[in-house]
């Protein structure tokens, strides 16, 4: 699940063009190896995408990448009636960490524009996780676990339809730690879809380490049989058994068919493979984030010389290449991260409070909580990918005397678990929900990542308090203030994206609910504004404004449900126009409890405005993101003078 900002990579980057594979598709090969020369040569383009992009998932891309050429090459139906090998079939994956390999796959094929390549996760191109907006996208992807339960819709659609049709579709066995996976075996071997072919794409990793140390999946064919499926298993990485054991799979005509492929994470590479001595597999380096321009050159020089190995060994030219010079990435000095000062404020409350304990879901890494771990390993729980059993895990802590607090991605952690945290909170016990990755940005891995209705989900739950960060200095206080102050749980949401700030003006923070703080003061009209993105571009704007004689104040607002409305007559003594900046959906955000509380008790003098989110947050750069959303620096500005004229 997770997904690291990434660090582009300079230099010289390699890709093979595409009438190098229309060569190889004309060839009279054999099936088998035709695939496997074709599965090298989008090795080498998925290493290209994302190092140009500078961020996505290699590992996971490279472990599917055979089973996706065998299942494009021989088993697909682009005309929507005969597959090469039977009836048309559909295929998608619900891992959606590998959409670079399924990118690629359609590209090499020739069934997406081959300009495509070039444009991974960026506005108008390819984003981070499937969407069906993309041309041949199947669905899209969201929390883990939804895949075998679309799959068994599509094959109800089929039959009530009349069409013969074969569904795959692929999961990851870290994926496996989903409830949902499991709900949705019982009623496909009830209906008998034999139509469903799932394939595990059994890597043995997840983003932290390995399946085993989480949630050890123990006798896993018998598990699979014993809920009344087709159960076989190869390796996913020889594409000859692969191909023998899906044609002996589609054989089977009474029960849904599970196909349990070993692969290696990294497949391709000797140091990005999980069982190389080089790699680390407690924290696999591989897993998310574009390599290094070292990593670049060796990983590339690899892949070529076993295409071209390939090419020789069937009596075929060597691959020609494509090249592209990249510039290295600026460094960012002086940048923010609220993720590692959490770390910190997290280490020293753990120190002075033993009953403090922290619960992962498979993201230890872009939580912060290594150094948790290392120095508090007996008060540390690694939950995996499972949210609701994690969330669900703390209740029981806290009936028990202990303070959990609780980790993962915004967008997660509010969602699935969303029952839970209220169950949670009628029983009316301290827990502290920390939710990183929140807001539009980072942009890159798209909406199923993009944290803009947690707010809205959370803001009615009973003694909850929703707060959010933006700077460095306001982490430990906040900290120390949910741990320590408030009377309920908390939720803290924490932007991951490092943000540099334009020259600060700021008071000292002290915490107090309802309130704001003045970074930048003004005259006449102020930004209302949480988490580091949006002040970074509301002081932007600001700063802009001032040039036009428009002087704008700027103020964080931690307070993400709650508003003291003498605070708000205080404002409104300075200030007559008020502009709340919302990183989220605008219906439920900060801008409602602002209107909430004027409504109750009117402020005279004060007219209230709101920047939010308005549609499915795009898919790119940040900076292209905030622009195509009217949240950046420029947009802030015109919204104040469209309400100043």
């Amino acid at each position: 699940m997770g997904d690291q900002i990434g660090i582009a990579v300079g230099g010289t980057l390699y890709y093979v063009p595409l009438d190098e594979f229309e060569r190889i598709r004309a060839t009279s090969l054999e099936p088998v190896e035709k695939a496997e020369i074709f599965a090298a040569f989008c090795r080498i383009n998925t290493l290209y995408m994302i190092a140009r992009a500078g961020s996505g998932h290699i590992g996971s891309s490279f472990s599917s990448m055979d089973i996706m050429s065998w299942l494009e090459l021989n088993e697909q139906s682009r005309d929507g009636t005969q597959g090469a090998n039977g009836p048309s079939s559909v295929f998608f994956s619900s891992k959606g960490h590998d959409a670079p390999a399924l990118y690629n796959v359609l590209i090499g094929a020739g069934h997406m524009p081959f300009d495509l390549l070039h444009k991974l996760r960026r506005l108008g191109g390819l984003p981070g996780h499937p969407d069906i907006g993309t041309p041949l996208m199947v669905t899209n992807t969201g929390s883990l676990g939804m895949g075998v339960s679309k799959a068994k819709g599509m094959v109800f659609a089929n039959r009530l339809n009349r069409v013969e049709r074969n569904v795959f579709v692929m999961t990851g066995d870290g994926e496996l730690q989903e409830g949902q996976f499991w709900e949705s075996l019982v009623s496909a071997a009830n209906h008998k879809l034999h139509e469903l072919i799932v394939i595990i794409d059994n890597n043995k990793l997840q983003s932290d380490t390995l399946v085993s140390k989480v949630s050890d999946l123990g006798d896993l064919e018998a598990k699979l049989r014993a809920f009344g499926w087709y159960v076989d298993r190869c390796d996913g990485n020889d594409i000859a058994d692969f191909s023998r054991t899906v044609a002996k799979a589609k054989q089977e005509r009474e029960r849904p068919k599970v196909i349990v492929a070993d692969t290696i994470k990294g497949k391709g590479v000797s140091f990005m493979e999980h069982t190389s001595i080089d790699s680390d597999v407690e924290l696999y380096k591989f897993h998310s984030g574009a390599p290094s321009e070292d990593a670049y050159v060796k990983a590339a020089q690899e892949l070529i010389e076993n295409a071209n190995k390939l090419t020789q060994n069937n009596g075929l030219e060597t691959v020609m290449l494509e090249t592209v010079i990249r510039e290295s990435a600026k460094p960012l000095t002086g940048a923010q991260r609220l993720v590692r000062a959490y770390s910190d404020a997290l280490l020293d409350q753990a120190r002075r409070n033993n009953k403090i304990v922290a619960l992962d879901a498979d993201l230890i890494l872009d939580t912060g909580l290594i150094p948790f771990k290392e120095e508090f390993p007996e008060r540390f729980v690694e939950c995996g990918i499972a949210e609701q059993d994690m969330v669900s895990q703390a209740g029981g802590m806290a009936l028990n005397g202990l303070l959990p607090i609780v980790h993962s991605f915004a967008c997660f952690l509010s969602s699935r678990p969303n029952e839970h945290i209220y169950n949670n909170a009628t029983e009316k016990k301290k827990i502290v929900y920390v939710a990183s990755l929140a807001g539009v940005v980072p942009a890159g891995p798209g909406h199923s990542h993009q944290a803009t209705r947690d707010i809205s989900s959370l803001a009615a739950v009973p003694g909850l308090s929703l707060v959010e960060p933006s700077m460095v200095d306001e982490v430990a206080p906040l900290v120390d203030w949910c741990l320590n102050k408030a009377l309920g749980s908390s939720y803290l949401r924490l932007g991951s994206a490092p943000t540099i700030f334009p020259e600060l003006q700021a008071e000292t923070f002290v915490p107090q609910p309802g309130r704001g703080r003045q970074i930048r003061p003004g005259k006449g009209v102020a930004y209302i504004v949480y988490g580091p993105t949006l002040l970074a571009q509301a002081l932007q704007a600001a700063h802009s404004l001032a040039g036009d004689g428009i002087h704008v104040g700027v103020f964080t607002f931690p307070w993400l449900n709650q508003v003291d409305n003498a605070w708000l007559e205080w404002l409104s003594r300075t200030y007559g126009d008020v502009v709340v900046i919302d990183n989220h959906y605008a219906i439920g955000a900060l801008f409602d409890r602002f209107a909430a509380s004027i409504a109750t008790k009117p402020v005279p003098g004060l007219r209230l405005f709101q920047v939010a989110i308005h549609r499915i947050p795009a898919c790119g750069t940040n900076d292209e993101v905030l622009a195509a959303h009217g949240i950046d620096a420029a947009g802030l500005a015109a919204t104040v003078k469209r309400i100043r004229r």
